[in-house]
């Protein structure tokens, strides 16, 4: 069911170049219980953002909340339809591309779950004054995991990111990491149109190209939440697809 909105629109006196400065990809698929929870959030932070929802055609209604969303904030939250689920990889493309043809300086790829802490925006937005990404990180010190989280999924989680690094040589330490900000030159910088991989291994092959491409990366720590509403994308066939996407990938990204 669609929630109520406030009638009124969002009218805060923001510069128009501070506005689309900063723009958040948030990609979507039956997120209709966190998606206007999460907009409110990130529409609060100071300095400000834009969002952008990329919604693939959610069955649960997501798609109209956003357009709801966006009716009540016109300036500050855009929408992309797409026709159908074709991936994570494809819709984050998607909202790159969306993001770079409107302007944005930086771009933020986020959840919409609440599992990366948006209040670490701030902070990352500081550190990509330095550094072309800022990854944020479960694996670094200061990272850590929701104590709700088995100790069989932590080891899984923590020996994946170990294979990934042996496997492609990466140095970032949160392989799988969804949670970045790009300054506008890094993505300029990375051949969009040739990344193909889908789940944990675009993030992989992203972080792969972001090194490839020389680009100065940093690990920001983060707390990461396990999800209160909504179900999980992730599937153990997602995660063993990646085992051998990896290899592929060794061979791909140069």
């Amino acid at each position: 069911m669609t929630p109520d909105f406030p009638a009124q629109q969002d009218n805060r006196e923001i510069p128009e170049r501070s506005l689309h400065h900063t723009v958040i990809v948030l990609p979507t698929y039956n997120e209709a219980e966190n998606l206007a929870d999460m907009a409110s959030a990130l529409l609060a932070l100071d300095p400000p953002v834009s969002v952008l929802v990329v919604d693939d055609n959610s069955p649960d209604g997501t798609g109209r909340i956003a357009d709801a969303l966006g009716q009540a904030h016109p300036a500050r939250l855009r929408v992309l339809h797409r026709e159908a689920k074709t991936g994570l990889g494809d819709a984050y493309v998607s909202g790159f591309r969306r993001a770079l043809a409107d302007g944005a300086e930086r771009i933020f790829e986020m959840d919409a779950d609440f599992s990366h802490p948006v209040s670490a925006v701030p902070e990352m937005l500081r550190l990509a004054e330095r550094h072309d990404v800022v990854v944020g990180s479960r694996y670094v010190p200061g990272g850590r995991l929701d104590t709700r989280w088995s100790p069989l999924r932590r080891f899984i989680s923590w020996g994946g990111n170990a294979y990934a690094r042996r496997i492609t040589g990466l140095r970032v330490h949160d392989t799988t990491a969804g949670f970045k900000c790009f300054r506008r030159e890094a993505l300029e910088r990375i051949p969009l149109d040739d990344v193909r991989s889908q789940g944990y291994t675009f993030q992989i092959e992203m972080a792969m190209r972001c090194e490839r491409a020389g680009l100065r990366v940093v690990e920001y720590p983060i707390y990461f939440r396990e999800r209160d509403a909504g179900v999980s994308k992730m599937t153990p066939s997602i995660a063993l697809e990646a085992l051998w996407r990896i290899w592929q990938l060794r061979m791909l990204v140069r």
